[in-house]
């Protein structure tokens, strides 16, 4: 008993910022055929694994694929294409995102890349200040989307959440159990920038 206490105190404390982040975003995620997705200025594609030979993965694909949809449906205008210009692989996430999306029919003016994107706190920053949006509809598999939601509220974004099928693989598993640790970081950061004074240099 006195092992148990202290076990399930340390597990809810793991899981008490994905906790938040899920009920925060209750009623604003949604899957991505929904009919209850609002009109927004983008749909924020975020960046994700790209093979060696340019394809992407089968999460990447889902992602750009859902931000397609939302455009062919008149639910957004844009499709925001936020990843590393050059990942750990070297390769080029958002290069291998823009030819999905327009080979699923989404025109090159509604498509614009940030190479920048290297982690889901430096895209929300940067579809707010760079691009200057003020709505985003976030994409991303289901397990993703509360922090990401979280992390575009947090700079400002007004954000709804759309995810794709939800995949019955190890990786989809192992997405949600690191989302634990992921939002606990992101719960961090979230933290520091609001404590720091606005003219502190980031």
């Amino acid at each position: 008993m006195t092992r148990t206490l202290p076990l399930a105190a340390g597990l809810a404390a793991l899981a008490a910022p994905q906790a938040y982040a899920r009920v925060s975003a209750r009623g604003a995620m949604h899957p991505a055929d929904d009919a209850a997705l609002r009109p927004a200025d983008a749909a924020l594609v975020l960046g994700a694994r790209v093979w060696p030979d340019g394809r992407p993965s089968r999460f990447l694909r889902q992602r750009v694929e859902a931000g397609a949809a939302l455009y062919h449906r008149g639910v957004v205008p844009l499709l925001v294409l936020t990843g590393a210009e050059h990942n750990r692989e070297g390769l080029d996430e958002t290069e291998a995102m823009e030819r999905t999306a327009l080979e699923l029919g989404v025109p090159e003016s509604a498509l614009v890349r940030d190479g920048s994107g290297h982690d889901t706190r430096a895209s929300a920053r940067n579809a707010k200040d760079t691009l200057g949006l003020g709505s985003v509809i976030v994409c991303t598999q289901e397990f993703h989307v509360p922090r990401a939601m979280w992390l575009c509220r947090s700079v400002g974004l007004d954000t709804q959440g759309a995810y794709p099928p939800v995949l019955a693989r190890r990786h989809t598993a192992i997405g949600y159990a690191r989302e634990l640790p992921a939002t606990w970081k992101a719960a961090l950061e979230i933290g520091r920038d609001t404590l720091r004074p606005h003219d502190a240099p980031r």
